[in-house]
Formats: C-alpha cells, structure tokens, sequence
C-alpha cells in the first residue's frame, strides 16, 4: 500500500552545480507543507560530477533515491525509469537546472488530489530562455495543438504533476517526454489541467536544447500519432489507402480501355495517363499487402490483448 504524498523525479545530464540547492528548496518546501516524499534523481550519464553529488546527498537524506544511466539515453528514458521507480501518490517532474521553482508543488499537488486532474502541466507563460529557444517552441506548441486538439500552452514543461495510476499506465520513449499529455490522453487519462508556473533563468551551466531535438520531437509527434491510432488496426490506414489507389488506376485504366477500342483513340501507352494508372495500381496493391502484413503481426503479437484496466470487481 502506498503511503509517501509525492515523489519528485528529477531526469539530469551534466547539472552538478545545481544539485544540492534544488534538494535543499524541494526538502524546505516539503518539510514546510508536512508531505511524506521521495526524491529521484534520474543521471542521464553525465560526464562531470553529478552522480558524485546525488551520492552524497543520499548518504544524508534517505528519502533520496538515484538511478544512473551508463550512457546518455536522453530525458524520455529517464523519466520513463523513474516513473517505474515512484511511489507517490502524486509524482511530480521537474528539470535539474534550478530553472523550475518547488513552490509550485504543493498547489500542482492539491491539483490532483483535490480537484481531481488526471495530469497537470506547468505553463511557463514568463520564459527566461533565449529567443533561439523560445521560438521553436511556441511554433512546436501550436502544431502538437493543432493535431492533438489538446489546449495547452506549453506541452514541454517540465514542471508536471500526476496521478499515480497515470505514470504507471505510459511509457515514455525517444522524445516522447514532449508528449506526455497526449501519451496520457489516448492512455484514457481525459482531465488534463494546466497551471501557470515561475520560470526561473539558468543559475548554472548551458541549456541542452538543440535544433536536432526540435526536429526529433516532430518526428516522434508524427509517430506518436499513427501508432496510437492504427497500432492494434493497421489495415484500417493501409488497406483504405492501398484500395483507394487501386480503385483510382483501375478507374483510369477501364477509361483507356473504352476509349481504345470504342473511341478509337491512339495507342494507350502514348497517354502519360497510362503510366499515372499503372503506378497507383501497383503502389495500392503495396499499401494493402502492407496494411495486411500489419495486421498479421499485429495479430499475433503478445501484447495484442494488453488494456489497461482501471478497476476490477
């Protein structure tokens, strides 16, 4: 049986300097509001003395749990580690870099214990960041709302709240951290709530934000989409595509037959409609055997009949 308030997961990669204080600000915070917690430093394999830090700090705080990585997985994999590793009833992420204020925790915490939000996001409408990395975002923001139809203003935040349930229902991979909201929302996870929240600028070392991230994070955005919609149904995409095609060349096909040998129309291969017919026939006729190779697959995979399951009698 649970009985820890919160756990706080901290994903870090090279944040040695900021370490201690953030512990000290979330201990204050916690010892402050009479919380019971846990905090989870999650070392991304960091190459300067970070892990060194969390030792020390655990070897003075038993509420202090750290998870190192051999090598640098990136943020989605750590945070995926340490929602396997909490136990509170409120989980709670925030970035190891000073830039996420703990005295947002206790009302995120009150979010979801009290008003009863599946998941609440930070929305940092103040941004101490520079315009290199500001711009990106608000245009990564638009488009993830626009094909998600989830209004939030700001999806990457990593100042987060969660039900329990929710961060053991997920899986976090690739860039996937982006998305967390929207992992949750197909999860079944439909109260997504969002609080303003103080942004703090750097105190120590550099931003790890990179344009190769922003790309990645479009990327996963695409593949996030498809799988979550046709995963357990790929014949639902291919095979419509594969059979709209198929139908379109076989349409134009018919249409040069008739006009061949009813119209008297020259030779159907001097037409560049031939070749247009002929392509989307064959690539239909790929579609389908793909859509139909999916569902194969997807058929006999072992997580065929794998549901969540919220509650049982």
């Amino acid at each position: 049986m649970k009985n820890t308030d919160i756990s706080v997961i901290i994903p870090l990669y090279n944040e040695s300097e900021s370490l201690q204080e953030l512990h000290d600000q979330i201990c204050e915070v916690m010892n402050k509001n009479d919380f019971s917690f846990e905090i989870i430093f999650v070392d991304d394999g960091s190459n300067d003395d970070s892990w060194k830090v969390i030792e020390q700090i655990s070897s003075k705080n038993k509420s202090v749990r750290g998870i190192r990585f051999q090598r640098n997985y990136g943020k989605s994999a750590a945070l995926n580690e340490g929602f396997n590793k909490a136990n509170g009833n409120v989980v709670i992420t925030m970035d190891g870099d000073l830039q996420d204020d703990p005295d947002e925790i206790p009302e995120l915490y009150k979010m979801i214990t009290e008003e009863n939000f599946d998941l609440v996001s930070g929305w940092k409408k103040k941004r101490y960041d520079p315009l290199s990395k500001r711009i990106p975002t608000k245009l990564f923001n638009f488009i993830t709302r626009l094909v998600t139809g989830i209004k939030l203003n700001d999806f990457n935040c990593g100042l987060k709240a969660y039900k329990y349930k929710v961060v053991k229902s997920i899986e976090v991979y690739g860039e996937m951290h982006r998305y967390i909201p929207v992992i949750a929302k197909w999860a079944g996870f439909y109260k997504i709530g969002e609080k303003v929240v103080k942004h703090r600028p750097r105190k120590h070392g550099k931003t790890k934000f990179g344009f190769e991230r922003f790309i990645n994070g479009f990327l996963d955005l695409i593949s996030i989409t498809f799988v979550t919609r046709f995963g357990r149904k790929p014949m639902h995409l291919f095979g419509m595509l594969g059979s709209l095609l198929f139908f379109a060349g076989f349409m134009i096909a018919l249409y040069l037959a008739y006009a061949k040998f009813f119209l008297f129309e020259y030779k159907m291969t001097d037409r560049p409609l031939f070749y247009f017919g002929i392509l989307a026939m064959i690539l239909g006729t790929q579609l389908f055997v793909a859509g139909f190779l999916g569902e194969l697959i997807s058929r006999n995979s072992q997580d065929r009949n794998k549901y969540l399951i919220d509650k049982t009698i």
